[in-house]
């Protein structure tokens, strides 16, 4: 089984909210991470809030930050993000470096819409519905006894950033593919490689044997888990097509994990990185609508003046897990490093981490 975290207890912030302001909390942050330069780093997630991104030390997506992460040679690695990422860098860093997550409740919804029973009685069924060769391929919002499952059975991790790479290196290597969780970022990536929605079929672990037969299994070339992100399920084909009829010129630019619809209805899709470069390169006046995560569409609409980005959802599509990693959970974070107490450190165990980072070094062999 998964040893997920210390054997430390969950550690949340004993500050008080009358103790120190918000800015106050934000000069003892700065003060105490100058002070700590030499022993620890910040890793930030696109999706954080602006006061923990203005502390991050390197800023990216999944991708980039476990490319990173494997490069760190710092004791004490905070991870501002959410569990599976920091789960990620501790499999990708030494038995001497600690990964800490300010918040041990910061999930992901969509990671927790598939776990290592559902995926082992899934993997028995789908063999067993057919003689063709299956290689399983994780996305890599899951935890890490899913990522260990894929090294296991000669799959792979991929992220939104590789997935079509990941995805053709599994068509390569066996004659039909599992992807899990995210069915959309699977759907929207294996259409864009030319392969017909007629031949994938959505496994359910809710309904018996996935609501497939043996038949729709063999037929099909691509087997898709049911799970999708919360966050990007808030954008919808309706809210492209009034941006469109109100302002033809306004580019729509969307995240693979948005449903099909959306995708196809939409100008641009790709991940958080391709989102960024595609901004960073625009021309001054150019128009965005865009749907992702709501702190990083402010963000970007702060950062390029010059162009007019909105998001496509008139609603404020957060991340509220993201949301946990607080400034004040941050600032205890840090006073526990300085105290010699670290607190909420993540620790896989050594044979989850062992399968895991087979799957995990194919991704980044294959990126």
């Amino acid at each position: 089984m998964l040893e997920l975290y210390s054997k430390k207890e969950e550690h949340l912030p004993q500050i008080s909210e009358s103790e120190l302001s918000d800015a106050e909390v934000m000069e003892e942050m700065f003060s105490i991470k100058e002070r700590l330069k030499d022993r620890v780093i910040v890793l930030g997630h696109h999706y954080q809030q602006d006061d923990v991104i203005s502390l991050a030390d390197i800023k990216g997506d999944s991708l980039k930050l476990a490319q990173e992460a494997a490069k760190l040679d710092k004791e004490f690695i905070i991870f501002c993000g959410v569990h599976f990422m920091a789960e990620t860098a501790d499999m990708l860093t030494s038995l001497e470096q600690k990964v800490i997550l300010p918040d041990l409740k910061a999930g992901c919804s969509m990671a927790d819409m598939a776990n290592r029973t559902e995926i082992d009685r899934a993997w028995s069924y789908i063999r067993n519905s057919t003689k063709q060769s299956i290689i399983p391929i994780t996305y890599i919002n899951c935890d890490a006894q899913l990522k260990a499952f894929v090294g296991e059975n000669e799959g792979a991790i991929c992220t939104s950033s590789n997935a079509e790479k990941v995805i053709k290196w599994a068509l390569e290597k066996g004659e039909k593919l599992l992807f899990f969780p995210d069915q959309h970022l699977g759907r929207n990536t294996c259409f864009e490689m030319g392969i017909k929605l007629e031949e994938m079929v959505v496994y359910n672990p809710n309904h018996l044997n996935g609501g497939l037969t043996s038949e729709q299994i063999d037929k099909a070339k691509v087997i898709l888990w049911y799970g999708y992100c919360s966050v990007h399920q808030g954008f919808q084909v309706d809210q492209v097509k009034k941006i469109k009829q109100e302002s033809p010129d306004t580019i729509v630019l969307v995240h693979p994990e948005c449903n099909f619809d959306v995708v196809q209805a939409s100008d641009l899709n790709g991940s958080t990185s391709f989102i960024i470069e595609q901004v960073k390169k625009a021309k001054a006046g150019d128009k965005f609508a865009i749907g992702t995560e709501i702190n990083l569409v402010n963000r970007l609409a702060h950062e390029y003046p010059h162009l007019e980005i909105r998001s496509l959802s008139p609603y404020q599509c957060l991340c509220t897990t993201m949301y946990r990693v607080r400034p004040r959970w941050l600032l205890e974070s840090f006073r526990s490093i300085e105290r010699g107490e670290p607190i909420n450190v993540i620790k896989v165990n050594e044979e989850t981490k062992k399968l895991s980072l087979l799957a995990l070094q194919r991704m980044l062999e294959i990126s």
